[in-house]
């Protein structure tokens, strides 16, 4: 992107230019220690490619986006090796990405207001997917071109594959990421 300067001001050509680049926010989760203590907190780990954003490497990531941007949500066991045995250890699947409203003290109200546009759930069909073949889960969507700027937090809601267990382990996060979304 190209700048100009006039006086003291900076001023950037085409500033909708960067809600075209795609912004993939990925978590990494320990499956042996999320199903050991019923617990994300310690378990999961955060990172994006925004620029700015805060909480790399945490579970309380704070993604720095534009309104009218695309987000891809990405999750993936901490323990990615194939087994001797050609299997894959078991797999976590986002389930929900739920905004929580942004005033103080409402901690856990879902957002009255719609500030994201989901596009599709991605991943395998649970019925096609073999225990021979890896697969991850992500969710993408689109922040409102009329989202107001400011921080919304969400809570995602994730779905763990246990070792040996046909049922499945539904948690939340505790301590919610969040996106601060910018004006464009």
């Amino acid at each position: 992107m190209t700048t100009t300067t006039r006086g003291s001001v900076e001023e950037k050509q085409n500033p909708g230019q960067l809600n075209s680049v795609q912004l993939n926010i990925v978590t990494l989760v320990n499956m042996e220690r999320a199903a050991e203590t019923g617990q994300l907190a310690d378990a999961m780990y955060m990172m994006d490619n925004s620029i700015g954003g805060v909480g790399q490497g945490t579970h309380h990531l704070e993604t720095v986006c534009k309104q009218g941007q695309v987000l891809n949500w990405i999750v993936r066991p901490l323990d990615m090796e194939k087994r001797l045995d050609g299997t894959w250890p078991p797999m976590p699947k986002i389930n929900s990405i739920v905004f929580l409203d942004t005033e103080i003290g409402d901690e856990e109200d879902v957002a009255e207001r719609k500030i994201f546009t989901e596009l599709k759930i991605y991943g395998a069909p649970d019925r096609m997917r073999s225990q021979y073949t890896p697969v991850y889960y992500y969710w993408a969507g689109t922040v409102l071109s009329t989202a107001k700027p400011g921080v919304y937090r969400y809570r995602l809601i994730l779905e763990l594959e246990q070792e040996g267990k046909k049922e499945r382990l539904y948690l939340n996060t505790e301590q919610h990421p969040s996106i601060r979304v910018l004006e464009v």
